[in-house]
């Protein structure tokens, strides 16, 4: 039987279960190496990515989640940034996991590709980051 898993899959879930084991590193020193280790491209979008998050959002813990740098409200996460380069794609991810309060009707986006990162692309995301965050 094929391994119906990628390599940059298995390399994800053992980041996981490495995470869920609890080796005790700082959730915020585990992203930036993560943030460190990018390359070029991938690294600028995910700086200004936990720059915008920790500034407007200070009350997030910031920890990796499945390898990716990840930003948690009450023990669950919020949103996520995947680098291109995990699964060699052609654009990043910033994603949106279920705590986020991203509800629009009967259907709404969780996820957003980034090629690049300016003032247009901040701006948007800030408001859907604190909107994601917002208590009702």
């Amino acid at each position: 039987m094929a391994d119906k898993w990628t390599a940059a899959e298995r390399a994800a879930m053992k980041d996981r279960a490495a995470e869920v084991k609890g080796k005790k590193v700082d959730g915020l020193t585990a992203v930036l190496e993560k943030i460190g280790a990018m390359a070029p491209a991938d690294r600028k979008i995910a700086e200004s990515i936990h720059r915008l998050v920790t500034t407007i959002a200070p009350g997030l813990e910031v920890k990796t989640w499945y390898g990716m740098q990840a930003y948690f409200l009450d023990g669950k996460v919020v949103l996520f940034f995947q680098d291109a380069a995990k699964f060699k794609s052609r654009y990043s991810t910033l994603g949106f996991q279920d705590a986020a309060r991203l509800d629009d009707g009967d259907m709404w986006p969780t996820s957003f590709a980034l090629l690049s990162w300016s003032a247009s692309v901040e701006k948007k995301v800030s408001e859907i980051v604190l909107r994601a965050i917002e208590r009702n």
